[in-house]
């Protein structure tokens, strides 16, 4: 397949290609320079994150927790919940 560049500076995605993609009117794409040409791809919808930057997120202040003290806190809290709603009884 071959397209051209407009006097606009637009190209044209043949349709099989855009089908294929998913990408329909209105698609957001991000364009990336490569010693090999051009990449397009679809933007995320979410910004680029780094494990630095979720750290934390949810809230716990106190030493870290093992994967046996995870386990078991949830295990208790299912249990917790089966009693109040009378599970097993």
């Amino acid at each position: 397949m071959e397209t051209k560049v407009s006097s606009k500076g637009q190209v044209i995605i043949p349709k099989s290609i855009r089908q294929a993609r998913g990408w329909d009117t209105g698609t957001e794409l991000v364009v990336e320079e490569r010693p090999e040409g051009v990449l397009l791809r679809t933007k995320s919808p979410f910004k680029r994150t780094t494990i630095d930057d979720v750290i934390g997120v949810a809230g716990y202040k106190g030493p870290p927790k093992s994967i046996e003290d995870m386990e078991r806190g949830i295990a208790d809290e299912m249990r917790e919940r089966a009693r109040r709603k009378g599970v097993g009884q």
